[in-house]
């Protein structure tokens, strides 16, 4: 039956001597016949969290016909805790295209943004390529470079007494001489004199190869700054191989010759003396790399020149560690006349990232 024949259906509204007009209705509910006010005094768990139907009548003239009022509205408690959970939530700021959400338009602005996350029209030979993909032209790239490593060292080997007696020059003058204390020394050590030299000619090799693997990944404007950094990173390290030849292990070798002289004949293991020599050229042409790394980081954003010049105090102290740390002998003088190039290249490099960034 219709709403309007249930209404229809109930009994006789009765009037309290208040002149109050009390309506029964017959709720879903087990409380049956319970009066509208007596069942919201009773039970008012019963009326939380559901619809209530509001059921009106009046009583027309004496003849006690009931006119229905307006048609029964739904009205929802606030109180419902299920409404509340099931509501959705309010919509964030809004992400757009190619954005992380969390981050403001300055942060995705910067320098390191735009290196960890560059834009795909600035990536001109950008293309898709699976894991196993990059894997595979790894495997041949590094073949590659072995390859060309190990021709160079072959061919060395082949000139290796001409290495050896080109790198005793610094103290054969001062009349040291070289013993083989054990049989085969002078062979490993010339295999270790090509390893060495081998790996210095393989370089700019390795070097091409990692740029090829590297550059479809890289921007236009990367692109153009990789070509100064690698010329520049090359020539540091054979400048820094260059200035321990001439500089450094003449000036070590000396001290300690000169040290010695009067008390003991300076009669050198040839695999030690060689052991010296190369690690301490390999370690200053290294070392010679720190405006490169300066660049790097000024460029990508991490550090200006005016942070790099204010903290000149603890570069000092640093340079004076390093030094001693990579020279392979203890005497002060080597790790001064190390300790002064790192610095002034700290300082340059300095200088170049705060003109750069101008």
């Amino acid at each position: 039956m219709g709403s309007a024949g249930a209404l229809l259906s109930h009994p006789r509204p009765q009037l309290h001597p208040g002149g109050v007009l009390i309506s029964q209705s017959r709720p879903l509910h087990s409380a049956r016949n319970l009066p509208l006010l007596s069942l919201a005094a009773a039970a008012p768990g019963l009326q939380r969290g559901r619809c209530r139907r509001l059921c009106c009548a009046s009583v027309n003239g004496e003849g006690g016909q009931r006119e229905a009022g307006p048609p029964p509205q739904m009205e929802k408690s606030p109180s419902s805790g299920l409404g509340a959970a099931l509501e959705d939530p309010p919509p964030g700021p809004p992400v757009e295209n190619g954005s992380f959400g969390g981050l403001s338009q300055e942060q995705e602005q910067s320098p390191l943004y735009n290196f960890l996350y560059p834009s795909k029209e600035l990536l001109p030979d950008d293309k898709e390529m699976s894991i196993f993909d990059h894997l595979e032209e790894l495997r041949e790239r590094i073949f590659i470079s072995v390859l060309a490593v190990g021709a160079a060292i072959l061919g060395c080997f082949a000139f290796s007494k001409d290495l050896i007696l080109l790198l005793e020059a610094p103290v054969t003058v001062q009349g040291v001489r070289f013993l083989q204390l054990s049989p085969g020394e002078f062979f490993f050590t010339t295999l270790k004199v090509s390893g060495y030299c081998g790996l210095l000619l393989g370089s700019p090799i390795i070097l091409y190869e990692i740029i090829a693997f590297v550059l479809p990944g890289l921007t236009r404007d990367e692109r153009k700054f990789l070509g100064p950094i690698v010329l520049g990173s090359s020539v540091l390290f054979y400048l820094g191989i260059f200035f321990s030849y001439t500089v450094l292990s003449p000036a070590a070798l000396n001290f300690f010759v000169n040290y010695a002289d009067g008390a003991v004949e300076s009669l050198w293991s040839i695999d030690q003396y060689f052991e010296f020599i190369l690690v301490l050229m390999f370690s200053t042409g290294l070392s010679f790399q720190v405006p490169v790394i300066q660049l790097l980081l000024g460029q990508v954003g991490l550090v200006s020149g005016d942070q790099m010049l204010s903290i000149w105090r603890y570069v000092v102290v640093g340079a004076v560690v390093a030094a001693a740390v990579l020279t392979p002998s203890t005497d002060p003088l080597t790790q001064m006349l190390l300790a002064g190039p790192l610095l002034g290249l700290y300082l340059g490099g300095a200088w170049m990232v705060k003109l750069i960034g101008r």
